[in-house]
């Protein structure tokens, strides 16, 4: 079994040209008017991602 991430960071949707559509598992302040600070700040997905990296994939099976 395998996974891997789209992208570390939130970026812009490509279907619809979009912030507001996060994927990434740090966020990047910024909205769909361009405006924003542009901090990053880690998701829960982060801590998520990095135990699966940490476990090879065993908490996964938890």
């Amino acid at each position: 079994m395998g996974y891997t991430s789209w992208g570390p960071i939130d970026l812009v949707s490509a279907s619809h040209s979009q912030m507001s559509k996060r994927y990434g598992f740090i966020y990047v302040d910024r909205d769909d008017n361009g405006e924003g600070s542009l901090t990053r700040t880690r998701k829960k997905s982060f801590g998520w991602y990095a135990e699966v990296i940490k476990t090879r994939g065993l908490s996964l099976k938890k």
